[in-house]
């Protein structure tokens, strides 16, 4: 039997645009870690640093929509060309701010420039997908998805092992201008591939709001808000349990666990064909989510069992791609072709916001009540993802507006 997803990357200039993607969105696992070390080095504040690192997800957060309607209405490439050297310039300007000793305010808007000018590459390669598919009459969209979620598994293990390794090992800048690099690097070589990019679109009327008033879409955006809690919460709960035990090191062990099974399970769905609906196996995903979360707040309780949690949570990750990838799935079917990019940035953004609030939320948790308590978190928040999917499923069957 033919590997699906070799078969997938033979489609004409399909190899080129799923590298430069890669690439390209390889520094959104590295540039909070990075800014977090770099900003930290120099005033010697977790406090300063951690905001400054808030404050460039929240300004990437509300332009990545913004980002994909210009996308949309006049070509990826007429966004990436001045976006991707805005964002080395940006990255660059906010490390002369922290090593030239300049006053603390002024790494704050140089955050914000760095995050506004952040192009989004995933929900980009991910559109490129749609138009290559469909343009040839081919149906294996749901491997494609598969292959962006996995291939963005291996970047959230492998990115902030390298911004680490770089800033620890090189100097603090390196992580902050290494990111800054791929992203600009990415997104010419992107910009660069013209045979592959969506045309662009007759603007549709109603701004952002008009794509949250599709049928459907709104809910989405909800549930993958809710889903990023998941992530952030575990993520901060994880980090709290291995330094409860003693064994920092294990942090990042436990949560490549937690990415490996993610990976494990997107290369299986992507490799077999569906009949099922999307919005079925989206809920699914959703309930074998909380599934797998459940065993976590007891295990969280004893630190001394983390070779039980590292089974635990590699099985827990299995749930995260078969939810993921019929979600964004979902976006395709709901948003219209002139909407697309913004509509999967939405969703994107979503998840961005969700995890920062569920990182703060469970931080604060930690602190009061430990990490077995604080895992309670992203279990309450995977239920009511849950509960919010099956009371609107129904709006989640509407055909894609054409």
């Amino acid at each position: 039997m033919s590997n699906p997803y070799l078969a997938l990357l033979k489609v004409p200039g399909a190899r080129v645009f799923v590298a430069a993607g890669f690439v390209g969105r390889m520094s959104m696992s590295m540039v909070g870690i990075g800014i977090v070390l770099l900003v930290s080095a120099v005033t010697g504040s977790y406090g300063i640093a951690g905001s400054v690192s808030a404050v460039f997800a929240l300004a990437f957060a509300v332009a990545s929509p913004l980002v994909g309607r210009l996308a949309d209405r006049h070509g990826q490439r007429r966004v990436l060309l001045p976006l991707g050297p805005a964002n080395g310039v940006a990255m660059t300007l906010l490390v002369a701010c922290a090593l030239l000793d300049l006053p603390t305010w002024t790494l704050f808007p140089a955050a914000v420039l760095g995050g506004v000018t952040s192009p989004g590459l995933g929900a980009m390669v991910r559109a490129r997908w749609i138009n290559v598919l469909h343009r040839n009459g081919d149906g294996r969209l749901h491997t494609a998805f598969s292959l962006e979620s996995v291939l963005d598994e291996v970047i959230f293990i492998t990115g902030p092992m390298l911004v680490t390794l770089l800033a620890t090992g090189v100097h603090p800048a390196g992580g902050v201008l290494a990111a800054g690099a791929l992203t600009m690097g990415g997104s010419l070589a992107m910009a660069a591939q013209r045979g592959t990019e969506p045309p662009p679109r007759t603007a549709g009327g109603g701004g952002l709001a008009g794509v949250l008033a599709l049928p459907g879409v709104l809910l989405l955006v909800l549930v993958f808000l809710l889903v990023g809690t998941v992530f952030g919460g575990v993520e901060v709960s994880v980090i709290a349990f291995a330094e409860a035990g003693g064994h920092r090191g294990l942090a990042g062990v436990l949560l490549a666990s937690y990415a490996l099974g993610s990976c494990a399970a997107g290369l299986w769905y992507g490799a077999r064909p569906w009949r099922s609906p999307l919005h079925r196996r989206f809920l699914a995903g959703l309930a074998l989510l909380v599934a797998g979360l459940v065993p976590l707040p007891p295990l969280g309780a004893h630190p001394a069992l983390w070779p039980v949690m590292l089974v635990v949570i590699f099985v827990s990750g299995l749930a995260i791609s078969p939810t993921l990838i019929p979600g964004y799935g979902l976006v395709e079917r709901l948003v219209p072709a002139r909407r697309l990019t913004e509509g999967l940035a939405l969703v994107g953004t979503a998840i961005g916001v969700g995890v920062a609030v569920g990182a703060s939320v469970t931080g604060r948790l930690v602190d009061a009540r430990g990490p077995g308590a604080a895992l309670l978190l992203p279990v309450g928040a995977g239920v009511v993802a849950v509960a919010a999917g099956l009371a609107g499923r129904s709006r989640l069957r509407e055909p894609r507006e054409t």
